[in-house]
Protein backbone atom coordinates (compact mmCIF):
# COMPACT_ATOMS: atom_id res chain seq x y z
CA UNK A 1 0.00 0.00 0.00
CA UNK A 2 2.81 2.36 0.74
CA UNK A 3 4.30 2.32 -2.99
CA UNK A 4 0.52 2.56 -4.23
CA UNK A 5 0.02 5.90 -1.96
CA UNK A 6 3.47 6.89 -3.63
CA UNK A 7 2.92 6.67 -6.57
CA UNK A 8 -0.15 8.65 -6.32
CA UNK A 9 1.53 11.14 -4.46
CA UNK A 10 4.44 11.63 -7.19
CA UNK A 11 1.56 11.67 -10.01
CA UNK A 12 0.49 14.16 -8.30
CA UNK A 13 3.57 16.15 -8.27
CA UNK A 14 4.28 15.17 -12.04
CA UNK A 15 0.73 16.46 -13.37
CA UNK A 16 1.48 19.84 -11.80
CA UNK A 17 5.01 20.16 -13.61
CA UNK A 18 4.19 18.92 -17.20
CA UNK A 19 1.04 20.41 -17.34
CA UNK A 20 1.89 23.84 -15.93
CA UNK A 21 4.96 23.40 -18.97
CA UNK A 22 2.18 22.54 -21.41
CA UNK A 23 -0.23 25.05 -20.50
CA UNK A 24 -3.31 22.95 -20.05
CA UNK A 25 -6.29 23.42 -18.01
CA UNK A 26 -5.32 25.40 -14.62
CA UNK A 27 -8.70 24.81 -12.92
CA UNK A 28 -8.68 20.80 -13.36
CA UNK A 29 -4.99 20.51 -13.11
CA UNK A 30 -5.04 21.58 -9.93
CA UNK A 31 -7.41 20.42 -8.60
CA UNK A 32 -6.15 16.68 -9.75
CA UNK A 33 -2.44 17.49 -9.04
CA UNK A 34 -3.36 18.56 -4.90
CA UNK A 35 -5.73 15.95 -4.87
CA UNK A 36 -3.48 13.48 -5.78
CA UNK A 37 -0.51 14.59 -3.70
CA UNK A 38 -2.90 15.18 -0.81
CA UNK A 39 -4.24 11.56 -0.53
CA UNK A 40 -0.59 9.83 -1.37
CA UNK A 41 1.07 12.15 1.53
CA UNK A 42 -1.85 11.23 3.97
CA UNK A 43 -2.29 7.52 3.10
CA UNK A 44 1.92 7.07 3.45
CA UNK A 45 2.38 8.43 6.16
CA UNK A 46 -0.88 6.23 7.64
CA UNK A 47 0.67 3.14 6.50
CA UNK A 48 3.87 4.11 7.71
CA UNK A 49 3.40 4.93 11.12
CA UNK A 50 1.32 2.19 11.68
CA UNK A 51 4.57 0.63 13.46
CA UNK A 52 6.35 3.73 15.25
CA UNK A 53 9.34 5.35 13.86
CA UNK A 54 9.43 1.80 12.13
CA UNK A 55 12.96 1.67 9.95
CA UNK A 56 14.48 5.02 10.09
CA UNK A 57 18.10 4.14 10.01
CA UNK A 58 17.13 1.37 6.92
CA UNK A 59 15.54 3.95 4.97
CA UNK A 60 17.83 5.52 2.20
CA UNK A 61 15.46 8.89 2.38
CA UNK A 62 15.81 9.08 6.12
CA UNK A 63 19.27 7.96 6.50
CA UNK A 64 21.27 10.50 3.81
CA UNK A 65 21.17 7.60 0.97
CA UNK A 66 20.71 7.99 -2.79
CA UNK A 67 17.47 9.48 -2.45
CA UNK A 68 18.12 11.88 -0.20
CA UNK A 69 20.81 13.45 -1.74
CA UNK A 70 18.46 13.75 -4.97
CA UNK A 71 15.28 15.12 -2.71
CA UNK A 72 18.47 17.76 -1.68
CA UNK A 73 19.47 18.34 -4.93
CA UNK A 74 16.09 19.07 -5.96
CA UNK A 75 14.80 21.14 -3.23
CA UNK A 76 18.12 23.45 -3.89
CA UNK A 77 17.20 23.95 -7.27
CA UNK A 78 13.65 25.18 -6.49
CA UNK A 79 14.48 27.39 -4.60
CA UNK A 80 17.73 29.08 -6.88
CA UNK A 81 14.71 29.19 -9.43
CA UNK A 82 12.34 30.70 -7.00
CA UNK A 83 14.66 32.93 -5.88
CA UNK A 84 17.03 33.87 -8.79
CA UNK A 85 15.32 32.75 -11.77
CA UNK A 86 11.59 33.05 -11.30
CA UNK A 87 10.75 33.07 -15.06
CA UNK A 88 11.74 29.85 -15.71
CA UNK A 89 8.92 28.72 -13.18
CA UNK A 90 6.07 30.99 -15.25
CA UNK A 91 4.08 28.03 -16.71
CA UNK A 92 3.52 27.09 -13.52
CA UNK A 93 3.17 30.11 -11.85
CA UNK A 94 0.24 30.97 -14.42
CA UNK A 95 -1.86 27.85 -13.42
CA UNK A 96 -2.42 29.30 -10.15
CA UNK A 97 -4.36 32.33 -11.38
CA UNK A 98 -7.89 31.26 -10.88
CA UNK A 99 -7.16 30.78 -6.88
CA UNK A 100 -5.04 34.22 -6.93
CA UNK A 101 -7.86 35.80 -8.78
CA UNK A 102 -10.75 34.28 -6.26
CA UNK A 103 -8.35 35.24 -2.90
CA UNK A 104 -6.75 38.53 -3.75
CA UNK A 105 -8.22 39.98 -7.20
CA UNK A 106 -4.36 39.95 -8.71
CA UNK A 107 -2.46 37.11 -11.00
CA UNK A 108 -0.21 34.66 -9.25
CA UNK A 109 3.46 35.39 -8.48
CA UNK A 110 5.68 33.57 -7.67
CA UNK A 111 5.27 34.29 -4.28
CA UNK A 112 1.87 33.34 -3.93
CA UNK A 113 2.88 29.90 -5.64
CA UNK A 114 5.65 29.52 -2.87
CA UNK A 115 3.02 30.64 -0.42
CA UNK A 116 0.59 28.25 -1.88
CA UNK A 117 3.06 25.16 -1.99
CA UNK A 118 4.66 25.70 1.30
CA UNK A 119 0.67 26.32 3.08
CA UNK A 120 0.09 22.93 1.32
CA UNK A 121 2.95 21.09 3.16
CA UNK A 122 2.55 22.06 6.42
CA UNK A 123 -1.38 21.08 5.93
CA UNK A 124 -1.13 17.36 4.73
CA UNK A 125 2.46 16.75 6.22
CA UNK A 126 0.60 18.01 9.45
CA UNK A 127 -2.32 14.97 8.76
CA UNK A 128 0.80 12.84 9.01
CA UNK A 129 2.27 14.23 11.81
CA UNK A 130 -0.99 13.33 13.74
CA UNK A 131 -1.15 10.14 12.87
CA UNK A 132 2.78 9.51 13.81
CA UNK A 133 1.75 10.66 17.13
CA UNK A 134 -1.97 10.50 17.79
CA UNK A 135 -1.95 9.22 21.16
CA UNK A 136 0.14 12.25 22.75
CA UNK A 137 -1.94 15.44 23.05
CA UNK A 138 0.69 18.02 23.37
CA UNK A 139 1.80 16.73 19.54
CA UNK A 140 -1.81 17.01 19.03
CA UNK A 141 -2.15 20.65 20.00
CA UNK A 142 1.20 21.63 18.75
CA UNK A 143 0.64 20.38 15.05
CA UNK A 144 -2.94 21.82 15.27
CA UNK A 145 -1.39 24.62 16.14
CA UNK A 146 1.42 25.05 13.35
CA UNK A 147 -1.27 24.48 10.90
CA UNK A 148 -3.63 26.93 11.88
CA UNK A 149 -1.26 29.99 11.86
CA UNK A 150 -0.01 29.12 8.77
CA UNK A 151 -3.29 28.74 6.56
CA UNK A 152 -4.89 31.98 8.21
CA UNK A 153 -2.42 34.25 9.06
CA UNK A 154 0.39 33.29 6.56
CA UNK A 155 -1.96 32.34 3.66
CA UNK A 156 -5.13 33.28 4.30
CA UNK A 157 -5.85 36.60 5.96
CA UNK A 158 -2.86 38.43 3.54
CA UNK A 159 -4.35 37.50 0.70
CA UNK A 160 -7.83 38.61 1.96
CA UNK A 161 -6.44 41.77 2.79
CA UNK A 162 -4.73 42.70 -0.27
CA UNK A 163 -8.09 42.27 -2.09
CA UNK A 164 -9.66 44.40 0.18
CA UNK A 165 -6.85 47.01 1.41
CA UNK A 166 -4.76 46.55 -1.66
CA UNK A 167 -2.93 49.75 -0.50
CA UNK A 168 -0.77 47.62 2.56
CA UNK A 169 1.69 45.87 1.94
CA UNK A 170 1.80 41.89 2.72
CA UNK A 171 1.18 41.35 6.07
CA UNK A 172 1.63 38.40 7.87
CA UNK A 173 0.85 38.94 11.79
CA UNK A 174 2.91 36.33 13.43
CA UNK A 175 6.22 37.09 10.81
CA UNK A 176 8.14 39.28 13.42
CA UNK A 177 11.26 41.18 12.91
CA UNK A 178 14.03 39.53 12.79
CA UNK A 179 12.99 37.28 10.84
CA UNK A 180 11.32 39.47 8.76
CA UNK A 181 13.96 41.66 8.11
CA UNK A 182 12.29 43.92 5.58
CA UNK A 183 9.51 45.09 7.92
CA UNK A 184 10.97 48.37 8.37
CA UNK A 185 12.10 49.14 5.03
CA UNK A 186 11.69 51.93 3.58
CA UNK A 187 8.87 51.44 0.79
CA UNK A 188 6.92 48.99 3.40
CA UNK A 189 6.75 51.82 6.41
CA UNK A 190 5.72 54.51 3.63
CA UNK A 191 3.02 52.05 2.17
CA UNK A 192 1.95 51.21 6.08
CA UNK A 193 1.86 55.45 7.05
CA UNK A 194 0.10 56.35 3.69
CA UNK A 195 -2.55 53.76 3.81
CA UNK A 196 -4.09 55.62 7.01
CA UNK A 197 -5.40 54.04 10.73
CA UNK A 198 -5.04 50.12 9.72
CA UNK A 199 -1.44 50.39 8.12
CA UNK A 200 -0.22 52.46 11.01
CA UNK A 201 -2.00 50.19 13.19
CA UNK A 202 0.06 47.38 11.60
CA UNK A 203 3.26 49.07 12.17
CA UNK A 204 2.86 50.21 15.84
CA UNK A 205 1.41 46.35 16.21
CA UNK A 206 5.01 44.79 14.26
CA UNK A 207 6.75 47.17 17.22
CA UNK A 208 5.19 45.68 20.04
CA UNK A 209 5.33 42.16 18.87
CA UNK A 210 8.90 42.80 19.01
CA UNK A 211 9.36 44.94 22.37
CA UNK A 212 6.48 44.01 24.22
CA UNK A 213 4.59 41.23 23.46
CA UNK A 214 7.23 38.39 22.45
CA UNK A 215 8.93 38.90 25.46
CA UNK A 216 6.23 38.24 28.17
CA UNK A 217 4.96 35.30 26.35
CA UNK A 218 8.81 33.82 26.17
CA UNK A 219 8.84 34.99 29.72
CA UNK A 220 6.10 32.78 30.24
CA UNK A 221 6.34 29.46 27.72
CA UNK A 222 9.88 29.76 26.74
CA UNK A 223 10.68 30.45 22.95
CA UNK A 224 8.11 27.53 21.75
CA UNK A 225 5.12 29.46 22.11
CA UNK A 226 6.47 30.78 18.65
CA UNK A 227 9.57 28.50 17.23
CA UNK A 228 7.23 25.18 18.10
CA UNK A 229 3.81 26.80 17.92
CA UNK A 230 3.32 29.60 15.40
CA UNK A 231 6.15 30.18 13.44
CA UNK A 232 5.95 29.16 9.89
CA UNK A 233 9.45 28.13 9.62
CA UNK A 234 9.43 25.80 12.36
CA UNK A 235 5.87 24.46 11.66
CA UNK A 236 7.74 23.35 8.19
CA UNK A 237 10.42 21.92 10.17
CA UNK A 238 8.08 19.70 12.32
CA UNK A 239 6.10 18.77 9.63
CA UNK A 240 7.34 17.88 6.43
CA UNK A 241 10.73 17.71 7.59
CA UNK A 242 10.05 15.44 10.51
CA UNK A 243 11.42 12.41 8.71
CA UNK A 244 14.98 13.84 8.80
CA UNK A 245 14.91 15.25 12.58
CA UNK A 246 17.03 12.82 13.56
CA UNK A 247 19.67 13.85 11.30
CA UNK A 248 20.62 16.95 13.36
CA UNK A 249 24.61 16.75 14.85
CA UNK A 250 25.19 16.46 18.30
CA UNK A 251 28.72 17.23 18.50
CA UNK A 252 30.56 20.06 20.46
CA UNK A 253 32.03 21.58 17.62
CA UNK A 254 28.79 21.60 15.97
CA UNK A 255 27.26 23.48 19.42
CA UNK A 256 30.08 25.69 19.54
CA UNK A 257 29.53 26.76 15.73
CA UNK A 258 25.68 27.05 16.44
CA UNK A 259 26.79 29.43 19.23
CA UNK A 260 28.67 32.11 16.59
CA UNK A 261 26.71 31.81 13.75
CA UNK A 262 23.31 32.55 14.91
CA UNK A 263 24.36 35.48 16.90
CA UNK A 264 26.17 36.79 14.41
CA UNK A 265 23.06 36.48 11.37
CA UNK A 266 21.58 39.16 14.38
CA UNK A 267 24.24 41.44 14.69
CA UNK A 268 24.20 41.49 11.09
CA UNK A 269 20.28 41.86 11.01
CA UNK A 270 20.39 44.53 13.99
CA UNK A 271 23.15 46.39 11.49
CA UNK A 272 21.42 46.61 8.44
CA UNK A 273 17.75 47.28 10.29
CA UNK A 274 19.26 50.11 11.65
CA UNK A 275 21.00 51.49 9.14
CA UNK A 276 18.33 51.23 6.46
CA UNK A 277 15.72 52.98 8.84
CA UNK A 278 18.64 55.62 9.31
CA UNK A 279 18.58 56.40 5.92
CA UNK A 280 15.30 57.43 5.25
CA UNK A 281 14.40 58.92 8.32
CA UNK A 282 17.46 61.11 6.97
CA UNK A 283 16.76 61.85 3.69
CA UNK A 284 12.77 62.00 3.84
CA UNK A 285 12.25 63.01 7.64
CA UNK A 286 9.47 65.41 6.91
CA UNK A 287 6.97 62.14 6.28
CA UNK A 288 7.99 61.03 9.42
CA UNK A 289 6.92 61.63 13.15
CA UNK A 290 10.36 60.34 14.50
CA UNK A 291 13.08 61.96 13.75
CA UNK A 292 16.74 61.52 12.88
CA UNK A 293 18.28 61.79 16.12
CA UNK A 294 15.16 60.35 18.02
CA UNK A 295 15.24 56.99 16.34
CA UNK A 296 19.46 57.23 17.12
CA UNK A 297 18.94 58.60 20.80
CA UNK A 298 16.76 55.51 21.44
CA UNK A 299 18.68 52.44 19.70
CA UNK A 300 21.43 53.78 21.83
CA UNK A 301 19.54 53.77 25.02
CA UNK A 302 18.45 50.43 24.44
CA UNK A 303 21.79 48.85 23.59
CA UNK A 304 23.12 51.13 27.31
CA UNK A 305 19.99 49.12 28.56
CA UNK A 306 20.95 46.16 26.78
CA UNK A 307 24.56 45.75 28.02
CA UNK A 308 23.96 46.60 31.49
CA UNK A 309 21.58 44.16 31.46
CA UNK A 310 23.26 41.62 30.28
CA UNK A 311 26.90 41.91 31.65
CA UNK A 312 25.59 43.62 34.43
CA UNK A 313 22.85 41.63 36.21
CA UNK A 314 22.98 38.58 34.24
CA UNK A 315 26.69 38.23 34.22
CA UNK A 316 26.58 34.64 35.45
CA UNK A 317 24.78 33.37 33.12
CA UNK A 318 26.79 33.96 30.23
CA UNK A 319 30.08 32.36 29.32
CA UNK A 320 33.41 34.66 28.86
CA UNK A 321 33.18 34.61 25.64
CA UNK A 322 29.55 35.66 24.81
CA UNK A 323 30.42 38.45 27.87
CA UNK A 324 32.93 39.15 25.12
CA UNK A 325 31.08 39.29 21.81
CA UNK A 326 28.29 40.94 23.47
CA UNK A 327 30.16 43.86 24.47
CA UNK A 328 32.07 44.45 21.39
CA UNK A 329 29.37 44.06 19.44
CA UNK A 330 27.65 46.55 21.80
CA UNK A 331 30.59 49.30 21.65
CA UNK A 332 30.47 48.95 17.50
CA UNK A 333 26.86 49.53 17.61
CA UNK A 334 27.17 52.33 19.97
CA UNK A 335 30.18 54.27 18.55
CA UNK A 336 28.73 54.34 15.03
CA UNK A 337 25.08 55.67 17.00
CA UNK A 338 27.44 58.01 18.17
CA UNK A 339 28.74 58.95 15.40
CA UNK A 340 25.39 59.38 13.68
CA UNK A 341 24.32 62.21 16.51
CA UNK A 342 27.38 64.17 16.15
CA UNK A 343 28.60 64.02 12.14
CA UNK A 344 25.18 63.29 10.81
CA UNK A 345 26.41 61.42 7.73
CA UNK A 346 24.81 60.17 4.95
CA UNK A 347 26.00 56.24 5.44
CA UNK A 348 25.84 55.20 9.40
CA UNK A 349 28.28 52.47 9.29
CA UNK A 350 30.02 54.06 6.33
CA UNK A 351 28.34 51.60 3.91
CA UNK A 352 25.06 52.34 1.74
CA UNK A 353 22.34 51.13 3.75
CA UNK A 354 21.21 49.60 0.51
CA UNK A 355 24.28 47.84 0.05
CA UNK A 356 23.97 45.78 3.59
CA UNK A 357 20.17 45.25 2.78
CA UNK A 358 20.87 43.71 -0.37
CA UNK A 359 23.88 41.88 1.43
CA UNK A 360 21.85 40.63 4.07
CA UNK A 361 18.70 39.44 1.30
CA UNK A 362 20.94 37.37 -0.56
CA UNK A 363 23.38 35.29 2.04
CA UNK A 364 21.02 35.41 4.90
CA UNK A 365 16.89 35.74 3.51
CA UNK A 366 17.68 33.60 0.11
CA UNK A 367 20.94 31.49 0.33
CA UNK A 368 20.42 30.22 4.10
CA UNK A 369 17.14 30.34 5.14
CA UNK A 370 16.17 28.85 1.79
CA UNK A 371 18.37 27.02 -0.49
CA UNK A 372 20.63 25.66 2.73
CA UNK A 373 17.95 25.51 5.49
CA UNK A 374 15.59 23.80 3.60
CA UNK A 375 17.52 22.24 0.86
CA UNK A 376 19.29 20.23 3.28
CA UNK A 377 16.54 18.83 5.09
CA UNK A 378 17.52 15.57 4.27
CA UNK A 379 21.48 15.87 4.71
CA UNK A 380 21.89 17.92 8.12
CA UNK A 381 18.32 17.67 9.60
CA UNK A 382 15.33 19.27 9.27
CA UNK A 383 15.74 22.80 11.47
CA UNK A 384 19.25 24.11 9.75
CA UNK A 385 17.82 27.17 9.27
CA UNK A 386 16.46 27.60 12.86
CA UNK A 387 19.64 26.20 14.74
CA UNK A 388 22.33 28.20 12.56
CA UNK A 389 20.51 31.44 11.16
CA UNK A 390 17.30 31.80 12.26
CA UNK A 391 17.86 35.77 14.32
CA UNK A 392 14.65 35.46 15.96
CA UNK A 393 15.86 32.25 17.45
CA UNK A 394 18.70 34.08 19.00
CA UNK A 395 16.58 36.96 19.93
CA UNK A 396 14.23 34.18 21.70
CA UNK A 397 16.60 31.86 22.85
CA UNK A 398 18.57 34.54 25.16
CA UNK A 399 15.72 35.39 26.65
CA UNK A 400 14.46 31.96 27.62
CA UNK A 401 17.95 31.09 28.68
CA UNK A 402 17.95 35.00 30.86
CA UNK A 403 14.76 34.77 31.92
CA UNK A 404 12.19 32.55 30.95
CA UNK A 405 10.11 30.35 33.12
CA UNK A 406 9.99 27.80 30.65
CA UNK A 407 12.68 24.20 31.29
CA UNK A 408 12.59 20.65 30.48
CA UNK A 409 12.72 18.72 34.08
CA UNK A 410 14.69 15.29 34.41
CA UNK A 411 14.19 12.36 36.39
CA UNK A 412 17.61 11.10 36.38
CA UNK A 413 16.72 7.84 38.69
CA UNK A 414 14.50 6.61 35.64
CA UNK A 415 16.68 7.25 32.98
CA UNK A 416 18.20 3.94 30.93
CA UNK A 417 20.15 6.36 28.84
CA UNK A 418 18.53 4.44 25.44
CA UNK A 419 19.42 7.49 24.12
CA UNK A 420 15.93 8.39 22.40
CA UNK A 421 15.71 12.01 23.33
CA UNK A 422 19.29 12.81 21.87
CA UNK A 423 18.76 11.00 19.14
CA UNK A 424 15.42 12.85 17.92
CA UNK A 425 16.57 16.28 18.98
CA UNK A 426 16.39 18.35 15.88
CA UNK A 427 18.18 21.39 17.38
CA UNK A 428 21.39 18.89 18.17
CA UNK A 429 21.22 18.51 22.09
CA UNK A 430 22.51 16.16 24.17
CA UNK A 431 19.45 15.66 25.95
CA UNK A 432 20.69 12.21 27.30
CA UNK A 433 23.62 13.49 29.26
CA UNK A 434 21.19 16.01 30.96
CA UNK A 435 18.57 13.33 31.77
CA UNK A 436 21.59 10.78 33.16
CA UNK A 437 22.54 13.56 35.56
CA UNK A 438 19.28 14.65 36.22
CA UNK A 439 19.75 18.13 35.15
CA UNK A 440 17.67 20.16 34.47
CA UNK A 441 17.29 21.40 30.52
CA UNK A 442 17.51 25.12 30.01
CA UNK A 443 19.17 25.50 26.87
CA UNK A 444 19.00 28.54 24.53
CA UNK A 445 18.80 26.70 21.21
CA UNK A 446 15.57 24.28 22.50
CA UNK A 447 12.62 25.10 21.05
CA UNK A 448 10.30 23.06 23.55
CA UNK A 449 9.37 20.69 20.76
CA UNK A 450 8.83 17.51 23.09
CA UNK A 451 9.59 15.10 21.16
CA UNK A 452 12.69 14.08 23.89
CA UNK A 453 9.88 13.62 26.15
CA UNK A 454 7.55 11.71 23.56
CA UNK A 455 9.81 9.14 22.84
CA UNK A 456 10.98 8.78 26.18
CA UNK A 457 10.07 4.98 27.19
CA UNK A 458 10.40 6.00 30.75
CA UNK A 459 8.91 9.13 31.20
CA UNK A 460 11.94 10.79 32.33
CA UNK A 461 11.92 13.77 31.01
CA UNK A 462 8.53 16.89 31.64
CA UNK A 463 8.09 20.18 30.16
CA UNK A 464 7.36 22.77 32.46
CA UNK A 465 6.44 26.30 33.23
CA UNK A 466 8.23 27.64 36.64
CA UNK A 467 9.51 30.36 38.22
CA UNK A 468 12.99 31.52 37.19
CA UNK A 469 14.51 31.01 40.33
CA UNK A 470 13.09 27.51 40.42
CA UNK A 471 15.25 26.40 37.77
CA UNK A 472 17.24 24.12 39.47
CA UNK A 473 19.05 20.43 39.41
CA UNK A 474 17.16 17.44 39.97
CA UNK A 475 18.48 16.06 43.40
CA UNK A 476 18.94 12.79 42.02
CA UNK A 477 21.12 11.89 39.98
CA UNK A 478 23.26 8.80 38.42
CA UNK A 479 26.98 7.60 39.29
CA UNK A 480 27.99 4.72 37.36
CA UNK A 481 25.58 2.50 38.73
CA UNK A 482 24.55 3.95 41.87
CA UNK A 483 22.72 6.87 42.55
CA UNK A 484 23.53 9.98 44.64
CA UNK A 485 22.06 12.81 46.24
CA UNK A 486 22.91 16.40 46.22
CA UNK A 487 22.17 17.73 49.24
CA UNK A 488 23.20 21.18 47.97
CA UNK A 489 20.13 21.28 45.73
CA UNK A 490 17.87 20.35 48.28
CA UNK A 491 19.16 22.84 50.67
CA UNK A 492 18.47 25.73 47.83
CA UNK A 493 14.65 24.02 47.29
Amino acid sequence: MKKIYSVLGLTGLLSLIICGILSLAQSMVLAFSFSCMTLGVIGYGYELHKHHKNGVYQNKLSSRGFTAWVLGLVLCLFYILLYFYSSHLEPIIRLFDPLSANLSGKPATQWFVYGCLYTFSILVFGVKFLFKYRGNRYQQLRTLSVMFFQFIFAFFLPEIMARLHGDIPYYDFKNIWPLNYYQYDGWRVKQFVSSGGLGIGLLLFSVLSVFIISPILTYKFGKRWYCSWVCGCGALAETAGDTFRHLSDKSVKTWKLERWLIHVVLGFAILMTVAVVYSYLRSDYSKYVIRRQDFLWFILAVNGLLLYYLLKIKKTFLAKDARNGILLFGILLGGFVCYGLIAEPKHLFLLQSETLRKSYSFMIGSMFSGVVGTGFYPIFGSRVWCRFGCPMAAILGLQQKLFSKFKITTNGGQCISCGNCSTYCEMGIDVKSYAQRGENIIRSSCVGCGICSAVCPRGVLKLENDSPSGKLKNPLFMTGNTYSINTDVLNKK
